[in-house]
């Protein structure tokens, strides 16, 4: 049932696109021959200094929660067709 081959190599790149009040991450990870893509979204109140280096971690960090969430519902997805039970992951 496990895996023969235990040097999986998983890659994330992120990139940013940002102006003065927002900044936006995409963050792919390439898993293997699949690939997945998730997105986070950080803005600053526009009364607050610039703090670009804030806004990418805020931005990255958000992206990076929403694709470990779709991990685990990719999981769950492979539990459930391997067992045929429904399944509940948490984080």
């Amino acid at each position: 049932m496990y895996d023969k081959v235990l040097d999986n190599d998983w890659h994330i790149d992120i990139s940013f696109d940002e102006d003065d009040t927002h900044t936006h991450a995409t963050v792919r990870a390439r898993l293997g021959d699949d690939t997945m893509t998730a997105v986070g979204d950080a803005f600053r109140n526009p009364r607050d200094s610039a703090q670009p280096m804030i806004g990418e971690e805020i931005a990255a960090a958000r992206a990076l929660l929403a694709l470990g969430t779709d991990l685990l519902h990719r999981a769950s997805a492979q539990i459930e067709a391997a067992t045929r039970h429904p399944v509940h992951l948490t984080g």
